[in-house]
């Protein structure tokens, strides 16, 4: 496998974009006072991110991703860390994939 330099071009200015992103939020919430509401909507980023990429995968998934999704939710609620959970997920995909031929 060759790395074209033109690939290699842009996954440095995507990566340059993102900091940027990210630089620039940090930098702009030095200026704006934390509201309790300010800081339960930052608190929930996190998880509305995570409905947004699991949702589609629910709705057009089959049989995988369905199993995947009820081992997260069941290692979510008996109080598992939440990389160990999407971790669980992942591999119940691959998994059920591989040996099931789903």
């Amino acid at each position: 496998m060759t790395l074209r330099p033109d690939f290699l071009w842009l996954v440095l200015l995507v990566g340059a974009v993102a900091f940027a992103c990210r630089a620039g939020g940090f930098l702009l919430m030095r200026f704006i006072p934390a509201s309790p509401r300010l800081e339960a909507a930052l608190r929930a980023t996190p998880l509305a991110v995570m409905v947004g990429i699991v949702a589609p995968a629910a709705a057009h998934g089959g049989v995988p991703e369905l199993l995947a999704l009820a081992v997260i939710i069941g290692l979510a609620r008996l109080g598992a860390n939440d990389v160990v959970s999407a971790l669980a997920g992942v591999a119940v995909v691959a998994v059920t994939r591989s040996y099931a031929g789903l």
